[in-house]
């Protein structure tokens, strides 16, 4: 059942995006290790929706949007449709800004150049039509590669405290307590659990095809699991060492960086060479180009499961693109480049008060009898996965009220 691994790969790069490292490296520059435990609860509760995600691909044949389709009246479904295509522009506001920065800092554009130069990235979509899912893991395989090489290189010049990592794992609420830990916390959570990829997951498994008999399928959310933990791990591995370089570099040295291009800046002159900000700044316009393919596909999934409208892909690209551009130009033109790293972290934020719209259909699709039949998700993963789901929308009401008030 080889042919089963591979879609958690597209899924992964979801979980290393331009926003990903936004709020890691303010995470780990305003606080330290303490919030690394936040990173590390929402990777293993990612592995477990993701889980849920494949298996009701696998049991139902259909996806997580088709399934909403067809067992909820029209208005929740265009409800759920207009949150996920909310989800998917705010992260690609993430992913043009990550990008255009990305540039500037490689090749010294402006940032509106930048932005501008990011709708080339269609040519790229294009040059994959008719290649196939596999072409395109492949390529995205190479670009999680890249990046992760890229900081594997970056701390071995930066070194870490092994005591301090491992302090930073165990979950301490008191940490909470401190200003400013709560909504960064928050947005951590969205930008490492989005919800358009339980969409997308659900449905790439489809692509694999799997006898109709239990056994058969039995296998295949066997296989499925294992691929979605090895790229999940990989994807938290790299959001711990983005906030591990923030702690290092910059919260040892009372540093608080809260824009990517600060921190770019700021690596060379505290590490004492150029390598770094280079790696630094490759990593993050692969990141930027990876999340951007698998982005496209989440699009189509949604527009088609939830309205059965289907549209070329470098169409959905350019939709959800131009869509993304609007936002992104505006802020930096509000706020210039210093905006950048706010646009970004409440950009996540916006991710995680979408969440439980997705959540609550996946967790209600994988615990049904009648739809799943032998394969219905355990009980014990079931109230897991609710209870992760009340405690983000319990976060996220503390979090509004928070910001509301200013703390």
């Amino acid at each position: 059942m080889s042919r089963m691994l591979g879609p958690a790969v597209l899924v992964a790069v979801g979980y290393m995006d331009p926003g990903n490292w936004a709020t890691a490296i303010e995470a780990g520059s305003r606080f330290g290790f303490d919030l690394l435990f936040v990173v590390l609860l929402s990777s293993l509760s990612a592995m477990l929706l993701q889980g849920l995600a494949a298996r009701i691909g696998i049991a139902s044949g259909c996806d997580l949007a088709q399934l909403c389709r067809q067992h909820f009246s029209p208005r929740l479904r265009c409800l759920l449709w207009i949150l996920a295509e909310l989800s998917i522009v705010a992260t690609d506001v993430a992913e043009v800004l990550g990008s255009a920065l990305a540039l500037h800092l490689l090749l010294g554009v402006s940032l509106p150049a930048g932005v501008a130069l990011t709708v080339l990235d269609t040519l790229l979509v294009l040059g994959l039509k008719g290649r196939g899912v596999r072409s395109l893991e492949a390529m995205v395989l190479a670009l999680v590669v890249t990046i992760g090489l890229c900081f594997v290189a970056q701390l071995i010049l930066v070194g870490f405290p092994t005591s301090a990592l491992v302090q930073g794992m165990w979950p301490r609420l008191q940490v909470l307590a401190q200003p400013g830990a709560v909504p960064l916390a928050i947005a951590l959570v969205g930008a490492t659990v989005m919800p358009h990829n339980l969409y997308l997951h659900s449905s790439l498994v489809l692509s694999r095809r799997v006898a109709p008999n239990i056994a058969a399928r039995r296998s295949a959310l066997r296989t499925a699991h294992a691929d979605t933990v090895l790229s999940l791990c990989a994807a938290m591995a790299v959001n711990v060492a983005i906030l591990a370089l923030a702690a290092t570099v910059f919260h040892s040295r009372s540093l608080e960086v809260t824009d990517i291009a600060d921190a770019h800046r700021l690596l060379a002159p505290i590490l004492g060479t150029t390598l770094a900000p280079l790696l630094f700044a490759l990593a993050l316009l692969a990141s930027g180009q990876s999340a951007t393919l698998t982005g496209t596909i989440a699009g189509q999934v949604v527009l088609d499961g939830f309205m059965q409208v289907r549209i070329p892909c470098w169409q959905r690209r350019m939709i959800t693109r131009g869509l993304a551009l609007l936002p992104a130009l505006a802020g930096l033109t509000i706020w210039g480049e210093a905006g950048v790293g706010r646009m970004l972290v409440g950009s996540q934020l916006l991710l995680s008060l979408q969440l439980p719209f997705a959540m609550v259909p996946l967790i209600t699709f994988a615990a049904s009898k009648q739809l799943m039949r032998e394969l219905k998700a355990p009980g014990h993963l079931i109230a897991l996965a609710w209870l992760i789901c009340g405690l983000i929308v319990l976060g996220n009401f503390w979090g509004l009220y928070l910001l509301c008030i200013g703390g």
